[in-house]
């Protein structure tokens, strides 16, 4: 088979590495990728969200099945794209179609749907600038703190939660009225705050079966403790301890499997990943939110712990014959430690040289803002690279992943050195 994978992090560089280890793929392409998927695979430099130019791509190099990375692709609907076109229709597509993938594209249809299907999740409202004053109001009947969140996709950032009600006011007015995120913060949902423990749950589906792979928990502030700005992630860690086999039925029955046939009822078309972003308050999970691809840093800890051939389960839900897998795991513990650009997720600098990548043992370097420049790698984005190691415990594992940590430098490089402290 002929593979092409859409994006250019961590977590397109592990699907990369898992994809070639299995006999089905003969060749793979990755669009743009990184330094790390240059060494594996062939780099192609186009946009992911230029559906045409991907068609010529498909079309030159025979290319049978694409796996879509990142969200902007899927909610402007590249699976459509695809599924409309005589010419490429044949091909396989992993990722919902653009209906389904509203699910992350708008969070007030995420809390719609999940209120529909009766999937626990906080009280929420949405408002748009016309309906600034209720919004005002509805704040006035919540507890501190207060949960603001950017209606369409703001690359992670578009959630804020405030302790005081008039700044929490005043940022309701900043997202709605000056478009603080932009087109993302035309609608924004207000929601009530849930206190808890967080948690990632990641389901494969046909759209007809489904099957559950390894929890992770991610670190999304940029300081230590959980505090600063938040980030895309800034580590993580599978398994969760805190997920007991009693909490782990509790989320296959009240949350996975009323999504998906909530999508069957509502004829959402899904083939691909569902991240359901969970929190565990007392002893019940509750959902935060739904993503329609891989999380990242989290596909960094979940893949390397899958034992099955990847190609092979993505044929599975190509041809809706994902019961047919069984799904084997490494019982050991996995984390990644993400090293950052100096400033991000502010402003930072790009194009540092990274050193020590030919020190690193006993590791997996998944490269991420990072590209090859004159025969050498350097850094290309905020996130550079995940540090993701195994251990019998993940306190083994996150020892390693500082260890190898220590032998990588780059100017103003930055990390967490308290990843897993809450476990």
């Amino acid at each position: 088979m002929t593979i092409l994978i859409l994006g250019s992090g961590g977590r397109e560089h592990t699907f990369a590495w898992k994809l070639v280890q299995s006999p089905l793929c003969q060749k793979l392409f990755v669009a743009p990728g990184n330094s790390g998927t240059a060494d594996i695979a062939e780099n192609i430099d186009l946009k992911v969200t230029d559906f045409e130019a991907i068609k010529t791509l498909v079309l030159e190099k025979q290319i049978d099945m694409v796996v879509v990375g990142p969200e902007d692709p899927l909610v402007q609907g590249i699976h459509d794209f695809f599924l409309n076109d005589p010419e490429i229709k044949h091909v396989a597509v992993i990722g919902p179609q653009k209906a389904a993938a509203q699910l992350e594209g708008s969070k007030e249809f995420a809390k719609e749907f999940l209120f529909r299907h009766n999937i626990p999740t906080a009280a929420y409202q949405s408002f748009d600038a016309s309906s600034l004053e209720a919004g005002y109001e509805f704040l006035e009947t919540l507890n501190p703190p207060y949960v603001l969140k950017a209606d369409g996709l703001a690359a992670g950032k578009g959630v804020l939660i405030l302790n005081d009600l008039d700044e929490a006011k005043a940022e309701l007015k900043s997202m709605l009225v000056d478009a603080k995120f932009g087109a993302a913060s035309t609608k924004v949902v207000v929601e009530e705050f849930l206190d808890g423990i967080e948690l990632s749950c990641f389901v494969l589906t046909d759209g007809k079966n489904y099957q559950i792979l390894p929890t992770a928990k991610d670190y999304k502030r940029i300081g230590e403790g959980d505090t600063g700005l938040n980030t895309g992630g800034m580590g993580a860690v599978s398994p969760v301890p805190f997920a007991t086999d009693s909490f782990l039925n509790k989320i296959e029955e009240r949350v996975v499997k009323p999504t998906v046939a909530g999508l069957q009822k509502d004829g959402l078309d899904y083939k691909g990943f569902i991240f359901i972003g969970l929190i565990k308050v007392g002893d019940d999970p509750k959902v935060i939110e739904y993503n329609v691809r891989m999380g990242d840093p989290e596909t960094e800890v979940v893949l390397p712990r899958l034992k099955n051939d990847l190609v092979e389960i993505f044929q599975a839900i190509s041809n809706q014959k994902l019961d047919k897998i069984k799904i084997e795991i490494d019982e050991r513990a996995a984390t990644t430690v993400m090293l950052v650009s100096g400033g991000y997720p502010e402003d930072y600098e790009k194009g540092k040289e990274i050193t020590g990548l030919h020190n690193l043992t006993d590791v997996l370097p998944f490269h991420a803002g990072a590209i090859l420049k004159d025969g050498n790698v350097v850094t290309s984005g905020g996130r550079v690279m995940a540090i993701t190691a195994f251990g019998n415990t993940y306190q083994e594992a996150i020892k390693k992943s500082y260890q190898n940590i220590e032998k990588l430098h780059f100017d103003k490089m930055y990390y967490r050195k308290d990843i897993g402290f809450d476990l």
